[in-house]
Formats: C-alpha cells, sequence, structure tokens
C-alpha cells in the first residue's frame, strides 16, 4: 500500500511539473497605417507583446524591458532599415501581461504609391529572447 500511495505522489508531483507551462516571446494584433500629409506621409504601426521576463524589483514591482525597431519593405522589394527604434521599460505594482508597443515616422515624396510592408523586430532585454512582427499599409491617393 505504501509503495502504491509513494508511486501515486511521485506520479501526481510529475504531472504538475511538467505542466508548468514556459513563456515564450510574442507579437500579436500588428497593424499599419499611413496618413496623407500632402506631400509627406506619416506611418503609425502598433502590435503587442507578451511572453517577456519579468523581475520582482526589492520595492515589490514587476519589472519589463523591450527594445524594438522597423524596418519597411518599398513596392519595389527594397528594404528601408531602422526607420524607428525604441526601448520601453515598465514598472508595475502587479505583473504585466502584455505590453503595447507604438511606431511613428515619416515619409518624404520620394516615397513611390504602393503597398508597403513594416517589420518590427522586438527584443525582450532581460531573456535575450527576440520576435519579428508585420503588417502592411499603403500609400495611396
Amino acid at each position: 500500500m505504501k509503495t502504491l500511495l509513494s508511486l501515486f505522489v511521485s506520479s501526481l508531483l510529475l504531472l504538475i511539473s511538467c505542466s508548468k507551462e514556459e513563456t515564450k516571446l510574442e507579437s500579436f494584433n500588428p497593424e499599419a497605417f499611413a496618413y496623407d500629409l500632402g506631400g509627406d506621409w506619416e506611418v503609425n504601426a502598433m502590435v503587442n507583446v507578451r511572453g517577456f521576463e519579468q523581475r520582482e524589483s526589492s520595492t515589490k514591482l514587476y519589472e519589463a524591458s523591450i527594445s524594438y525597431s522597423a524596418d519597411i519593405i518599398t513596392p519595389e522589394g527594397e528594404t528601408v532599415k531602422n526607420l524607428y527604434s525604441d526601448k520601453v521599460n515598465i514598472s508595475l505594482d502587479e505583473e504585466i501581461m502584455d505590453i503595447p508597443l507604438e511606431v511613428q515616422f515619416d515619409l518624404d515624396s520620394t516615397y513611390s504609391l504602393g503597398k508597403y510592408r513594416i517589420i518590427i523586430s522586438i527584443v525582450d532585454n532581460f531573456s535575450g529572447d527576440s520576435v519579428k512582427s508585420s503588417a502592411e499599409f499603403k500609400l495611396e491617393d
């Protein structure tokens, strides 16, 4: 009977330890759009990120740190690198579920009309994990 009970407890502990899921950095809900400013364009993009590492500070705050940058792919297939970059450091008194990231930059009149793709590269500064997200936007009359 003791053997059966110890086997049951061991199996239960193994099941509990295996069911603990490791978080993985992921992005979701990417969006992008452009506003015509009369010759120039203002491009805005947003994406949310979750699954980043959080650290609890000595003051019992949950902290996260994310760096990100944006490239675009033109209608001609050329890549324009690092049009925008930023870093977000957040501290809250409760666990952080997700972080919204915002991108904003201008394109001048040398950019042709057509369909563009923005690629947002995201790095969790605590874990070193990275992920990319993309969305399409158009420059049109």
